[in-house]
């Protein structure tokens, strides 16, 4: 089994041809940091909008090197975060509603890129199902479903399935119903990233990588190549924010960790189905997300190791052995009919992760300063909204967009050393004791530890 290498999804696709770093000092009118989803999408919108601003992407290791090369591939209209604090905006409930509309849109436009950039990322739009194992998960989905009512989610936005129904398109191990959300694609994320970065530099934006920046200051990002100073710098770091300086506590870099299965058989997919391609999460507290590879196999993940101290990395996706016995167990579980194809390739990534766990985009006019993120796991499609929005921000151009919830919204910071640290790991330790009480059926309601859980972590329900 390969462990790391940064992940399958750019093993699969072949490692990507170095770009030539920051030759030297230089001067833009946007100077974007990072280029992940986040920074090539808000490249991308720029340019096109107005070919005549010289936009710099930079980048300290290569385009799609974090999350967005290493996610699971979903490009999901989930809301990053909790639709009652977005709704202290102005804007309120209807504010909340439009951000979830344009998410919706943000689905169906990733495909239209790929189709229009040529872009082959294998997208298919299955939609997600969340299905539950226990009678604890159960009664989560159910009331789910009813809050999603409350709010004005018809069946055209989520419904929900029961057993003979789910199993008309995944037959899983344990499944005693699920809901089923339509606006949802399947991606393979290193292509998609490669395809988009390779659009951003077509459009004429400068894309140099090998370039790590070591701080960020109102007209100015500095590197070790040489200053690149622009009316509007941008950070687009997401997991990688804290290692700025002055932003250790501002994302906290939440590890998730994945696997990847060798090609199922034809016998085995007949067992399993799938072949609508959904992307698949569950109910429990340390929950798991996977999806059926245009290849044929199965990608799962989930947290791993959620935390290192001091908002540690890993080291090009390396996944501790721990963490991959864990998903190991899982897809046992879960598709029984998997076993014969094996663990093929294991690794991990961090995901930026705010104190109130919802996004923002932001673009402070008076000193250029931007940023965009805080994404919580729901980055992909998210990313090309924000991409978007800060497009739209930097322009200053009359857009609906500026007027979203997210605009502006400021992030609490993380608690310092070594709060943060125990803090996490034992929410998780409580997810999971909680997840092991309601698979063995000593609860059928939820547990009161992940109950616990949500409060030490300030998780919105």
């Amino acid at each position: 089994m390969r462990n790391g290498e940064v992940s399958y999804w750019w093993r699969a696709r072949g490692m990507p041809a170095p770009r030539p770093p920051l030759p030297g000092g230089a001067a833009a009118d946007v100077c974007i940091v990072g280029a992940g989803f986040t920074g090539l999408w808000t490249a991308y919108y720029l340019r096109r909008a107005d070919p005549a601003l010289r936009v710099i992407v930079l980048e300290a290791e290569f385009a799609g090197f974090g999350a967005s090369g290493r996610n699971g591939g979903w490009v999901t209209a989930a809301l990053p975060g909790s639709r009652a604090r977005y709704a202290r905006h102005p804007a309120g409930r209807a504010g909340v509603r439009e951000l979830e509309r344009r998410l919706r849109e943000a689905v169906d436009e990733v495909g239209r890129v790929c189709r229009a950039e040529g872009i082959d990322a294998g997208y298919v739009k299955g939609g997600t199902l969340t299905v539950a194992t226990s009678p604890a998960q159960h009664a989560r989905l159910r009331r789910r479903l009813q809050q999603a009512r409350c709010w004005g989610d018809d069946a055209t936005i989520v419904r929900y399935l029961g057993k003979r129904e789910l199993a008309g398109r995944l037959r899983l191990a344990g499944a005693l119903g699920a809901l089923y959300w339509p606006h949802c694609a399947r991606v393979q994320p290193a292509g998609l990233v490669a395809g988009l970065a390779a659009a951003v530099t077509r459009s004429g934006a400068a894309l140099y990588e090998g370039t790590p920046v070591t701080s960020i200051s109102p007209g100015l990002a500095r590197t070790p190549a040489g200053d690149v100073r622009a009316r509007y710098v941008l950070r687009c770091t997401e997991g990688f924010t804290a290692a700025l300086p002055g932003q250790r506590r501002t994302l906290l870099p939440m590890n998730s960790s994945m696997i990847v299965t060798g090609p199922l058989d034809d016998a085995a997919w007949t067992s399993i189905g799938w072949g609508g391609c959904e992307t698949l999460g569950d109910e429990a507290h340390a929950y798991v997300y996977a999806q059926r590879t245009a290849d044929g196999r199965i990608a799962l993940g989930g947290r791993g190791i959620p935390y290192r101290f001091g908002s540690g990395l890993d080291h090009r996706g390396q996944t501790p052995p721990q963490a991959v016995a864990q998903l190991g167990r899982i897809l046992r579980r879960m598709f029984p009919a998997a076993v014969e194809a094996g663990i093929e390739h294991a690794w991990s990534g961090v995901l930026g992760v705010p104190r109130d766990w919802c996004a923002s985009v932001t673009l402070d006019p008076r000193t250029g300063l931007g940023w965009a993120g805080g994404y919580a796991g729901h980055g992909v499609a998210a990313a090309n909204l924000a991409g978007r929005t800060l497009a739209d921000l930097v322009r200053g151009v009359p857009s609906p967009l500026a007027a979203l919830p997210w605009v502006g919204h400021r992030w609490p910071r993380w608690e310092p050393e070594p709060a943060r640290w125990a803090g996490v790991r034992g929410l998780y330790a409580l997810y999971r004791a909680a997840d092991r009480m309601e698979a063995a059926g000593l609860s059928s309601r939820t547990s009161l530890l992940a109950r616990a859980g949500d409060l030490l972590s300030g998780i919105p329900h």
